[in-house]
């Protein structure tokens, strides 16, 4: 398993038999140019997991991958009139030769007087999670959590009891693109993770091997 991450939520994921591309956003630079995706998989509707107007561009580079998206996002995309396939949590599925199961169903709340909207985490091979803007805790550990660090519905002592709640061998931290300096942040989750958990940094546009 390989794991870019591109910045903010956007993490492109190479298992070896399927290449896939997670909520390609705003704030997330360098999903534009990628080629033989076999699948494009958003959490959900907001701006910083989908960019609705480079969608198009990023689908014609890799016309075969699958667009994957929760019911809410759905509605976005048949405006544009953008094929796409709908998932839903306690489902599972198969694009390439990976096995990608959801878990989840609501965003985390951002403020009392904003509707909850849908989010899907997307938990692949039952390896690695990318969660989304929610704080679901799989059945099975994943053996990579990709950590929200820092978003308008999130503190720093949540996103420290998110991670030792999953409690997963390798923590990436994703999700740090409204913060001036995400160090900070990474320091906390370095010094407060569980036993047995490794935080790693994904520079931007460099590979992990998992």
């Amino acid at each position: 398993m390989e794991l870019v991450h591109l910045g903010h939520a956007c993490v492109v994921a190479d298992t070896g038999s399927a290449r896939i591309l997670f909520d390609p956003g705003a704030f997330s630079q360098g999903y534009e140019t990628l080629e033989g995706l076999d699948a494009v998989l958003i959490t959900h509707q907001h701006f910083d997991h989908l960019d609705l107007d480079k969608l198009p561009a990023l689908l014609e580079q890799s016309p075969d991958a699958e667009l994957v998206v929760d019911p809410g996002t759905a509605e976005q995309l048949r405006e544009r009139e953008i094929a796409h396939t709908v998932r839903e949590p306690g489902e599972s599925f198969t694009v390439g030769g990976a096995t990608v199961d959801v878990v989840g169903h609501d965003h985390a709340v951002i403020h009392p007087d904003i509707p909850v909207i849908r989010n899907n985490g997307y938990l692949l091979d039952g390896t690695v999670l990318h969660p989304g803007d929610a704080f679901t805790v799989p059945e099975r550990t994943p053996d990579v959590l990709l950590l929200p660090t820092a978003a308008p519905w999130l503190k720093v002592s949540e996103a420290v009891d998110y991670l030792r709640a999953v409690a997963p061998p390798l923590a990436v931290p994703i999700h740090e693109a409204v913060l001036a300096n995400p160090d900070l942040h990474y320091g906390m989750f370095s010094n407060l993770k569980p036993q047995g958990t490794e935080v790693r940094i994904a520079p931007r546009g460099v590979a992990l091997a998992m």
